[in-house]
């Protein structure tokens, strides 16, 4: 399976609703960072130092517009599976830190 090329760099700028207009439409970097997402394993090295190079923005600035884009209802459309996981992925993480915070064990 071959997805083809990676990416090309995004540098939209750092504004949430720069990054994402309030139409109904995913963007071109919306997408980038879906099939990011879908296959950043294949990227050498670490996955921060990819997103530095393909979106040139810092790994925190993305996964901010990451979790902003998942709760979007067009990448759900776009790409169902892949936002299904990444919204699981990140309750499973919400979860553990709130059983960390009150001493639970999981």
């Amino acid at each position: 399976m071959n997805d083809g090329p990676p990416p090309p760099p995004v540098t939209d700028g750092p504004d949430d609703d720069e990054a994402f207009p309030a139409d109904d439409l995913l963007s071109e970097r919306d997408r980038q960072i879906l099939a990011f997402e879908r296959r950043w394993w294949k990227y050498a090295g670490a996955k921060e130092q990819a997103i530095r190079e393909l979106f040139d923005m810092s790994a925190t600035r993305y996964y901010q517009l990451l979790n902003i884009l998942i709760d979007r209802p067009e990448a759900l459309e776009h790409d169902p599976m892949l936002v299904k996981r990444l919204r699981r992925m990140r309750s499973q993480r919400q979860r553990q830190r709130a059983a960390r915070r009150l001493g639970i064990r999981p």
